[in-house]
């Protein structure tokens, strides 16, 4: 029984972690994909940019930044759960 609320309780700085390496991981695609020639978002908008073609850097960085943005919303509703404390009344 003690099991229950001890992992509740120590699940709060996995899910900020978990977040926080997931907008690296994000971030870190441009580096990835550009090194090892792999096809992606991260090499799109490094090709983009070379070839000065603002809409799609725009369109890439809008959609990282909704990415990141949902991921932290995700990982903030997730806190409400595993800490009831969290929640807004």
């Amino acid at each position: 029984m003690i099991g229950k609320h001890t992992l509740r309780n120590s699940a709060i700085p996995i899910v900020t972690l978990a977040g926080l390496e997931a907008g690296q991981v994000l971030g870190g695609a441009v580096i990835t994909e550009t090194i090892f020639a792999w096809p992606g978002l991260g090499r799109l908008t490094v090709q983009a940019l070379l070839n000065r073609d603002f809409p799609v850097v725009l369109a890439a960085v809008f959609f990282i930044s909704l990415m990141y943005t949902l991921i932290n919303l995700a990982v903030d509703l997730v806190y409400g759960w595993l800490d009831p404390r969290v929640r807004l009344r």
